[in-house]
């Protein structure tokens, strides 16, 4: 059976009281209609029709080519949104899931659970519920004696009795394609906010003694929507809670799971060790029996196994087996570091490649630059990679010594064990074996001071 989903996401979200598009907001460092489509598609459906409406450019851009895009001009109510989608679904057979694109919670699991109770029970609708304390908000699951839906209710249209009900519509639901699109077109507003609901489709099924299921779901934080700040500052909690569960149960090892924020795309070996205060995000892999230290930040970077992180900032690089960073180093991106590469306090590597064993111990730059193997860099040192207008590289070959306060004012190359005075300024290349002294000769005046 063929199966489509339509993911609304027109409205515009006023009580975000923000520039950006609701839906564009992030929940774990992804926006939430990121985290829906990915998990509507993993579900399993072969056409997505995405419905935008106030920053539309903006969805599409973030989303690309994932999905197809319908275009609600005005925002009259969640059945006119998913009329628009028509135009790609109104000839198909099949299953349609309609999901909201403000639900970043909903899991892949949940939404087959809900496709596959719909399609076993020949249904032509499935609502998906949960139960809450605090139903205010959603619209309430109105049952009859047998258990069967009577009818969704929305919070200002429902009554005293009808409020006090606990088990809410999440917004999301399965139906029969052509059953869908047939009944949209007889949806009316005729209601406290003239507009066209979705869940009057299934009482428009339900007159005609069709069959509408209910698949309940025991988790409440899978449907929480995001209507404002607060309801996101929710959502986020809840999902890195998800998330942080779900790397300690795969061996992971996080001190203080409270304060460690770990995106969702982010990949974490067994017998990792995460102190408190860390920050993983983007697509950053982390290598097994690594150690991240407290208060460290890792974005869009590789992590190999044994490397040991103290306190420092890693953005877009590249860390091979059992090296050490830190304490309070910077790796920019398109650093790229060999195995058993020592970095230590106060240093700054960008877009540079320091081979195996090479030894940055303590405050100095590395930008544009290629350090061989077993090099060790003296403190203070720095590649001088920029004139002003344009950026050069700096190679040093392996087993080279460079002494403390050093300047290597590119482009310039040192051969294999080239040994560096203390203090210099570098502006030739030196050939292997050789030792380069560039600074002035000392004088001192005895007796200067008691003139």
């Amino acid at each position: 059976m063929q199966r489509h989903a339509i993911v609304l996401a027109a409205g515009k979200g006023t009580r975000m009281k923000s520039k950006k598009y609701k839906v564009l907001h992030e929940v774990a460092g992804k926006s939430m209609i990121e985290h829906v489509v990915d998990n509507v598609k993993q579900s399993g459906v072969e056409n997505l029709v995405t419905i935008v409406g106030h920053g539309a450019e903006s969805v599409k851009e973030t989303l690309g080519d994932v999905s197809l895009y319908s275009f609600q001009e005005e925002q009259l109510g969640t059945a006119h949104a998913v009329k628009t989608a028509s135009e790609h679904l109104s000839d198909k057979q099949g299953t349609t899931l309609v999901v909201c694109g403000d639900t970043p919670l909903i899991t892949t699991g949940t939404l087959k659970s809900l496709v596959e109770h719909h399609e076993k029970n020949q249904a032509e609708a499935t609502v998906l519920s949960a139960t809450t304390t605090n139903p205010f908000g959603y619209g309430r699951i109105v049952r009859d004696e047998n258990g069967r839906l009577v009818k969704i209710v929305e919070q200002k249209d429902a009554t005293e009795i009808e409020q006090q009900i606990n088990e809410i519509s999440s917004g999301i639901f399965a139906f029969d394609n052509k059953v869908l699109f047939e009944k949209l077109e007889l949806v009316k507003n005729d209601n406290v906010q003239n507009e066209y609901y979705l869940p009057d489709v299934l009482t428009l099924i339900l007159e005609e003694q069709g069959n509408v299921g209910i698949y309940c779901t025991d988790d409440f934080d899978e449907i929480m929507g995001v209507n404002d700040r607060v309801m996101l500052s929710e959502a986020e909690k809840a999902y890195r809670k998800r998330i942080n569960a779900c790397h300690m149960r795969n061996g992971v090892t996080l001190i203080d799971p409270a304060t460690t924020y770990i995106g969702a795309d982010v990949e974490i070996a067994a017998d990792v060790i995460i102190e408190p205060g860390v920050k993983l995000a983007g697509r950053s892999i982390i290598g097994e029996d690594t150690v991240v230290g407290h208060n460290t930040e890792i974005i869009n970077s590789k992590i190999g196994a044994n490397v040991t992180i103290k306190q420092s900032v890693i953005n877009e690089a590249v860390i091979d087996d059992h090296a050490t960073i830190g304490p309070f180093a910077q790796l920019r991106p398109g650093a790229d570091l060999g195995k058993n590469v020592k970095v230590g306090n106060f240093v700054e590597v960008k877009k540079s490649i320091v081979k195996a064993g090479a030894k940055l111990p303590h405050l100095s730059y590395i930008g544009d630059a290629e350090i061989g193997e077993r090099t060790n860099v003296g403190c203070g040192s720095i590649t001088v990679n920029y004139d002003g207008k344009n950026k050069f590289k700096t190679i040093i070959g392996n087993d080279s010594f460079i002494g403390c306060n050093t300047n290597l004012v590119a482009p310039v190359t040192l051969g294999d064990r080239s040994f560096i005075a203390a203090g210099s300024t570098i502006t030739d290349n030196v050939p292997q074996d050789s030792l380069a002294l560039a600074r002035a000769r000392q004088t001192t005046k005895e007796g200067y001071l008691k003139q």
